[in-house]
């Protein structure tokens, strides 16, 4: 893994932010406090960028490639889209990570570190604070809105199957 430094907040980055849907509802001073918590993290193809288990405080948004999942050994997902979030369900339930991560050819992703919040500067106001963690959490919800019905639909086709081998069977 290349890592970079925490990022400056500055209009060039800030413009680069602007161009992820995930982050869509932030404003400027918004998307400046997540840029002083992140880090540009690049992966080679194969490299584990979650591991089952650890504890860590990392949430990322994939900027290009692709990323494979993998519970227990077994490939339970990808993704693929640029701006997707991954590695949320530990930010929000403080648990171990439930599932590895991989990179699937070179990867390139925006790390936040939601562990950093006394890199927000003491001038920020409790307000605007509570207003970039409810964003935040805005988007959490998104994804895992979108994620259960996927897996909402995969499970009535494997359902459907089994009805369909039970029947044959």
């Amino acid at each position: 893994m290349i890592e970079s430094k925490y990022l400056k907040e500055n209009i060039e980055n800030i413009q680069k932010l602007m161009t992820i849907s995930a982050l869509k509802h932030f404003e400027t001073r918004n998307l400046g406090k997540l840029l002083r918590l992140s880090k540009i993290r690049q992966y080679e193809d194969k490299e584990l960028v979650i591991r089952e288990g650890d504890v860590d405080p990392w949430l990322y948004f994939l900027l290009s490639g692709e990323i494979k999942i993998v519970k227990e050994g077994e490939k339970i997902g990808e993704i693929k889209t640029k701006g997707e979030i991954f590695g949320e369900m530990r930010v929000i339930d403080d648990q171990s990570r439930s599932a590895s991560v991989f990179a699937n050819g070179p990867v390139v992703c925006l790390a936040v570190d939601t562990s950093a919040q006394n890199r927000l500067s003491a001038t920020d106001h409790m307000d605007e604070r509570l207003d970039f963690l409810l964003l935040l959490y805005r988007i959490f919800a998104e994804y895992m809105t979108l994620r259960l019905r996927l897996t909402n639909e995969e499970l009535i086709a494997a359902k459907k199957e089994a009805k369909k081998y039970k029947a044959n069977g």
